[in-house]
């Protein structure tokens, strides 16, 4: 595997994982912008590593099977799309741009070149998310009439300026480059709402062009999604919440990572006692199930755990939440 970028915030783990694997071999990264690397390319997860001199060097090879695509979430369908026109594999970080027509061909063209495109969604591998997301489907919460989560940052806006600077990233705020991992989880759950309502705010006279207070309301014929991202706030990361109530059972994960989940049952059931009561989750490393489940893909060992369709709901929620785009 090659990467392609490292503008993106999951960039180095993306990168320290491929190398760690005993799966792939990492083959090299390439770096279009001279300032980003030089931002960015100090971390020791690219200690050691080959730097292509082009995207070309890296997607002309023939041993590369498959790219990771970590650039500027801008620029990163153009990355891809070169990507799958050289026949590789594409591993795709969130979101899925801000182009919804150019995503939708992307997955097109994935599908005809009989290629994998996964999408960087790490919370789907996450113990806690999973637990939510298997009694929700089997039907052990019962009728789900909510889903309300929140993933805020504490760092400053002003940090975003050099690495964000074009698209999405700008005119979406963090609900377009944050909140997608927790929308993923909802789609995930409830499907592709029939209404998206945004509400945001910049907050910020020096940096207007951001929004950093953001909310969605997603809104279902039986249920409703609530969806809440802040820059700025202090201790927030370890306030990260997802919570699930339905007519015959509740899951409350907070913190996400390490995942530390509460369950609430109408009665003594499944093995578990009516009331409220911790469950324990698995702490799993970030990235690494995901790089799994990408790879079993391809080899043909699983089918995709989540089908196009899938992305291209989440991607329009996406956008949707963060205003650049009506459903």
């Amino acid at each position: 595997m090659a990467q392609l970028g490292i503008g993106h915030d999951h960039a180095s783990g993306k990168a320290k994982v491929i190398a760690q694997s005993k799966e792939v071999e990492l083959a090299g990264i390439f770096e279009p912008s001279a300032r980003m690397r030089e931002l960015m390319g100090a971390n020791p997860a690219y200690d050691g590593v080959r730097w292509f001199a082009s995207q070309e060097e890296a997607l002309g090879d023939p041993s590369i099977t498959a790219v990771a695509v970590e650039g500027r979430v801008s620029e990163n369908l153009a990355v891809a799309r070169a990507a799958l026109e050289h026949g590789k594999h594409v591993w795709l970080d969130k979101p899925a741009g801000d182009d919804f027509d150019a995503f939708r061909d992307l997955l097109e063209l994935a599908t005809r070149s009989e290629l994998h495109l996964q999408l960087g969604y790490m919370f789907r591998y996450n113990s806690g998310f999973q637990f939510a997301f298997d009694w929700a489907r089997s039907g052990k919460l019962g009728t789900i009439r909510s889903v309300r989560t929140r993933i805020s940052s504490p760092g400053a806006v002003e940090e975003l300026k050099e690495t964000w600077d074009s698209g999405g990233e700008l005119s979406g705020g963090l609900m377009f480059i944050l909140a997608g991992h927790v929308i993923d989880a909802v789609v995930t759950l409830l499907g592709r709402p029939a209404k998206v309502t945004p509400f945001s705010q910049s907050t910020d006279e020096t940096i207007p062009w951001y929004r950093r207070n953001t909310l969605a309301v997603l809104e279902y014929p039986d249920a409703l999604g609530i969806v809440e991202s802040v820059a700025g706030e202090i201790g927030s990361s370890e306030l990260r919440t997802f919570e699930v109530f339905g007519t015959r059972g509740s899951v409350l994960l907070q913190p996400l990572e390490p995942p530390e989940l509460r369950l609430c049952l109408d009665v003594d059931r499944d093995g578990y006692v009516a009331g409220w009561q911790s469950v324990p989750m698995e702490n799993r490393q970030r990235y690494v199930e995901s790089l799994r489940v990408f790879v079993a893909t391809i080899r043909g060992d699983q089918p995709p755990d989540r089908s196009a369709a899938h992305d291209l709901s989440v991607q329009e929620t996406v956008m949707a939440a963060a205003g650049l785009r009506q459903l």
